[in-house]
């Protein structure tokens, strides 16, 4: 089933598609990385202890720091500790931990914040020597007990003092307790960026962060406490709960925005700020939050393809017995097999390509788009996370019992994949907070049947387009409301005609109109829910709504990742035909042939949309968007494509151009996997051990205990006794 012919052809296929995982900037992103996770330094260790490996996640961060060029632009390049997550996060999620909490969330926000808090143009830049060095060790304090998501409610004091000018940081109740930063000795000398409300006067200006010695390296600093929680599900880190007691910081430990724009007290006490929105201050000042999610999302996405690479490899490797009683095949053989691994291999190309896309548009925000890009960067974090959850499960139950054991990293994979859920902004609740922003946004994108056509990079440029509707045909988003806006119980919000009906199902901008179509099926259903809920009771109303909504944000992420499946085809079509040899036709058989990085890319981009409308037939079928015949072809036309892609499994696992030093760590990425399980001592071992013998008789040493001759003499007989048994 493992395509094992024209191997180069594979391979320069692979690394066409490597170029379209990772973008052209592949050695100048990735490279650094990737060599991290071949190089010796984090070969995995599957005898350390927890503790063992905490330290060794601590030490790793101070070689990698010692290797890289320079850690405050690391710090300033929240692309480039995303790739750090991505490459490495597989191996030691433990140091993906601390190193994301070190260069993102404090040494990023004290770049952010840039000047000391005083707001003074002249005022000196912090000294980061220490942070850059790793002379001490950043954390970033925010959570309490009693506060997660609703951070922006945590009790945590930060009381001005006029007489010392300075905060005096204080926990007033067990709630209030700061919940699971690495704030222990373990590592070395460690400060923090506490979130903590501040008060001056007895006014409450909302919640800021201030910069805070904790531990001196071997004890915590007077009036700080920390404990060490129980041990946590999945990689072993130091989580921490710490309070303070009265702890005195100086003024200038308020992170108040580039001079101070955010927040500043003055030395007579007098608070100012250019944000007047408390809510708006606090989002501002944790906004390396949103920078986290871009690490979540490239540490889940590279786990996935970490757990693909070795279900598909072991797959060839693990051989059964196949129809005949002599033949034995490979497991991947089989499409109970390879059909789930398939379609996570279309998903795993589509994790990537929207992170790759939310990266850039990330970098590349703008005030008018701002919120825009941070719901998208969320969306993707919940989209992808989840995703990589049902692929490495997926991966795991393919491994059978190998992959329930630890020295294969099937489980510890799934184990820091639920960290990743929960960190940043736990899924739902960041789900929740797009879904009524796209609940209450402005229109999206009308459905135009057959316009997509024309995103399809091998479609004819010089053909006709096929026909619009007109501009009143068109499904409305706003369909199923009244003048005011207001949902109308029981209007149908989707319309269709002939002529979209009529479009293929191997169109993928057809594809692409009926995943815009479902997304809105599922805004429309909650809008009309939230309609019939009782006024004045908005609980109530969200409730009715919420379930409907959250399916709609899903819908979103589904479309935008196929868009980003889209662009990322038409640009590796352009790129093939502009390196088609001089004199040869336009799209010719190297470029389009079954196989070819081009044909393997838009039949993956198929199989990933097909599978998801597939998953919403019903409602497609029932609003008109799909007839009864395309509902029959859907599960054919996927099975054909499974059955295509398997056989080029090995191929696009290769894409992913993951290191061999970090998959021979896992026994079952190699052909020789049962080898990981020999014993030296073994019966199998005995014709070994009498070779042995023989070569010590020409030279016997001086003195044999007896029971080791009896030892080689049993084995002798047990070895003789096998024989008489084995079937002629």
């Amino acid at each position: 089933m493992i395509n094992s012919g024209a191997v180069d052809a594979g391979k320069a296929t692979a690394r066409r598609l490597t170029r379209v995982l990772y973008g052209d900037g592949f050695e100048r992103e990735h490279g650094p990385w990737r060599r991290f996770a071949a190089d010796g330094l984090f070969r995995t260790r599957p005898d350390a202890t927890p503790p063992e490996r905490l330290s060794l996640a601590y030490e790793r961060l101070r070689a990698v720091n010692g290797a890289i060029d320079s850690p405050a632009e690391l710090a300033a390049d929240p692309r480039g500790v995303a790739a750090l997550h991505e490459w490495l996060g597989p191996i030691d999620p433990s140091f993906t931990t601390v190193a994301g909490i070190h260069y993102n969330l404090f040494l990023g926000s004290l770049l952010d914040h840039d000047h000391a808090a005083d707001g003074d143009p002249g005022a000196a830049e912090r000294d980061l020597a220490d942070f850059l060095t790793l002379r001490r060790i950043g954390t970033f304090l925010c959570t309490e007990v009693a506060h997660g998501n609703d951070a922006v409610a945590l009790e945590t004091t930060a009381t001005y003092d006029r007489v010392r000018d300075g905060f005096v940081l204080h926990t007033p109740h067990a709630g209030a307790q700061k919940f699971m930063p690495n704030t222990s000795t373990t590592g070395g000398a460690k400060s923090g960026v506490v979130a903590a409300r501040l008060l001056v006067d007895g006014a409450d200006h909302g919640v800021f962060l201030f910069l805070t010695p904790l531990t001196d390296g071997s004890r915590t600093l007077p009036g700080v406490r920390v404990r060490l929680l129980p041990e946590r599900f999945g990689s072993p880190l130091d989580h921490c709960l710490t309070s303070f007691d009265r702890v005195f910081v100086g003024r200038d430990a308020l992170l108040g925005g580039v001079r101070g724009q955010l927040g500043r007290v003055t030395g007579d006490g007098a608070f100012s700020s250019a944000e007047a929105n408390r809510r708006r201050r606090f989002l501002a000042s944790i906004g390396r939050v949103t920078a986290g999610k871009l690490s979540m999302s490239a540490g889940a996405l590279g786990g996935a393809r970490v757990a693909l690479a070795l279900a598909v490899r072991y797959g060839g490797h693990r051989l059964i017995s196949g129809p005949r009683a002599v033949e034995r095949v490979p497991v991947f053989a089989h499409r109970s097999h390879h059909g789930p691994l398939t379609g996570g291999l279309a998903t795993v190309f589509a994790m990537t390509l929207l992170h790759r896309t939310v990266v850039d548009a990330w970098e590349t925000r703008t005030e008018a788009n701002r919120g825009e890009t941070e719901r998208l960067v969320a969306v993707a974090k919940g989209w992808i996370t989840w995703r990589a959850r049902e692929i490495i499960v997926e991966c795991r139950e393919r491994c059978g019992a190998q992959g329930l054991l630890e020295h294969n990293g099937m489980t510890e994979m799934l184990a820091n994949i639920e960290g990743a859920i929960t960190a940043e902004g736990d899924n739902t609740a960041i789900y929740a907070k797009a879904a009524a922003e796209l609940l209450f946004s402005a229109r999206t994108p009308e459905r135009k049947p057959g316009a997509g056509a024309a995103q399809d990079p091998t479609a004819d440029r010089d053909a006709d387009p096929r026909p619009d509707r007109d501009a009143g045909q068109d499904a409305d988003r706003n369909a199923g409301q009244d003048a005011a806006g207001t949902p109308v119980p029981g209007a149908d919000p989707v319309e269709c005609d002939a002529n979209y009906v009529s479009l293929e199902l191997s169109d993928t901008g057809h594809l692409g109109d009926l995943l815009l179509a479902v997304e809105q099926l599922w805004l429309d259903r909650a809008r009309r829910r939230m309609g019939r809920a009782p006024q004045g009771d908005p609980l109530a109303r969200w409730n009715a709504a919420s379930g409907a909504a959250l399916r709609a944000v899903e819908a979103h992420a589904y479309r935008r990742a196929a868009e980003a499946y889209t662009a990322a085809e038409r640009k590796l079509w352009e790129r093939e035909l502009r390196d088609t040899e001089p004199g040869a036709e336009a799209g010719s058989v190297s470029v389009s042939a079954p196989g070819s990085a081009p044909a393997l890319l838009r039949s993956l981009h198929r199989l990933f949309v097909l599978q998801w409308i597939d998953r919403n037939s019903g409602d497609l079928l029932a609003h008109g968007l799909l007839t009864a015949r395309q509902l029959d072809e859907l599960p054919e036309m996927i099975e054909r494509l499974i059955a295509e892609l398997a056989t080029y499994a090995t191929t696009l696992v290769e894409s992913f151009a993951l290191p061999e030093e970090m998959l021979a760590d896992r026994p079952i990425s190699g052909a020789g996997y049962a080898d990981a399980y020999d014993d030296p001592e073994g019966a199998w071992t005995v014709p070994e051990a009498l070779s042995r013998c023989a070569a010590c008789r020409q030279s016997p040493p001086p003195a044999m205990p007896v029971s080791d001759r009896f030892r080689i003499v049993h084995r002798l007989l047990r070895f003789i006794n096998n024989l008489r048994n084995l079937p002629h």
